[in-house]
Parts: C-alpha cells; sequence; structure tokens
C-alpha cells in the first residue's frame, strides 16, 4: 500500500486546490501516511496541484490486524455514533495531552470507528509518524509506516463545506479512495487553514491542548515531513458526552 500525503499549494495557489496526499491504508488491510505538503490524500499520495504535501491516514490499506493493538479491537467497520451524540476523547502523549470532541454529526461512521480503536487501546503506544509544520501532524498507524490501518475502512459522507482549519481532526485516506474514507490514520491541522479540498471525514475539534498540537507541530522536518523527534501516543481514553 502506498502512503500519501497533503500538500499546501504556494500562496498564490492555495486558493485553487491544496492537493493532499494522504499516505493511508486502513481500509481493506493496507496502511496510511500523514497528510504531505505535495499532494492529496491518498494511499500513494498522489501530488496535487503544487501545495505543500502532507499525509493522512486512509482507508484502504492492508489490514494491520486489531489484534496487533488490543486484543478486543474491531475487525469490521464497527457501528456508527449514534446522531447528536459527543465523545470527549483525551489523546495523552509524552508531550502533554489533547482533548478533542468527537462529534457523530460530522461523521458518524468515522466518529464511530474512532471511538472504538480509541476503546479499545489500538492507538497505544502509536506515534505521530508525520509532521508538516504550520500544516498538519498526523498519527494513528499501527506500523509507524504511514501505510498501517485496522483492515477495514469506513466511509461518510463529507459535508460541502467542510472546513480544515486549526485544531480540526479529521480522518486520512488515500488518493484514491473515495471522499470520506477513513481507516484507523487521523490528522489534526496545525496551520490557520489547510485549504483542503472537502474529500476528508472530520470528525471533532480540539477543546484543550491545541498548545500541545502546536508544540508538536514544530518537530517535524519540512524537507521529509518526519518528525525530529519521537512523540508517543501513551494512550487515548473516552469519557462521556451528550
Amino acid at each position: 500500500m502506498t502512503s500519501t500525503r497533503i500538500r499546501r499549494a504556494p500562496a498564490a495557489i492555495a486558493a485553487l486546490a491544496l492537493a493532499v496526499a494522504v499516505a493511508a491504508c486502513s481500509s481493506s488491510g493496507g496502511g496510511a501516511s500523514t497528510p504531505s505538503a505535495q499532494s492529496q490524500p491518498s494511499a500513494t499520495a498522489a501530488p496535487a496541484a503544487s501545495a505543500p504535501a502532507v499525509s493522512a491516514p486512509a482507508g484502504s490499506a492492508p489490514a494491520q490486524s486489531a489484534g496487533a493493538q488490543g486484543e478486543d479491537c474491531p475487525t469490521a467497520a464497527p457501528t456508527a455514533l449514534p446522531a447528536g451524540e459527543t465523545r470527549e476523547v483525551t489523546i495523552e502523549t509524552d508531550l502533554g495531552n489533547i482533548v478533542i470532541d468527537v462529534e457523530a454529526d460530522l461523521g458518524p461512521l468515522a466518529a464511530g470507528n474512532f471511538v472504538a480503536l480509541a476503546e479499545c487501546g489500538f492507538y497505544d503506544g502509536v506515534v505521530f509518524h508525520r509532521i508538516m509544520p504550520g500544516f498538519v501532524i498526523q498519527g494513528g498507524d499501527p506500523t509507524q509506516s504511514g501505510s498501517g490501518g485496522p483492515g477495514y475502512s469506513t466511509r461518510d459522507a463529507p459535508a460541502a463545506g467542510a472546513a480544515y482549519t486549526k485544531g480540526v481532526m479529521a480522518m486520512a485516506k488515500t488518493a484514491t479512495e473515495a471522499a470520506g474514507t477513513a481507516g484507523s490514520q487521523f490528522f489534526i491541522v496545525t496551520g490557520t487553514d489547510a485549504g483542503l479540498p472537502p474529500e476528508y471525514a472530520v470528525v471533532g475539534k480540539v477543546t484543550s491542548g491545541l498548545d500541545v498540537v502546536e508544540r508538536i507541530g514544530k518537530l517535524g522536518d519540512p524537507a521529509t515531513e518526519q518528525p525530529t523527534q519521537p512523540v508517543v501516543i501513551d494512550s487515548v481514553t473516552v469519557g462521556s458526552g451528550s
């Protein structure tokens, strides 16, 4: 499975069509990678206009056995998060905690899947494998290669007006996957506006710990999009919501 990156276009081109290459293979069992600065979200990093590439997790990656991260992790797409419900999810890292409000109404299948994977410990010990300063940070791949996933995928139709602004969390996919496809890889926007097309399933937004997100966002090599130091997700816990 190839990984894809999300790329941001230069200032003049960004408004036209920021391509995001996402290396992700989480659906059918492949892997996913964080969005990169010069391509659109895809499993094989499909370059977009001429924007910086950022890879985001996809949903058609080779199945990374759920058992590898947690014996009780789902092996097929779990049920959607009920309409109108939210969950407070806390991502604990070695640099601090990030709290996200996951909302069913943004993408019920992707939200339900993220919550299920978090509850079974799928993300525990996983790293942010791609960090693009001023764009996004990406994690959720148990293989740390950018092409790992849970072995299945979900799909929600992204809202036409979906915006990928600072603090928004969405699921990554490969360039060849349908809009709204999601596996286990996710990204959090660190820039003011990533300028991505409405093709990624949004699941929530950071409500606390944005300073931690920004700190992690500075630990990436702009040339390689690789972290300059390991940033580990110690655990992800799901709290009650509405």
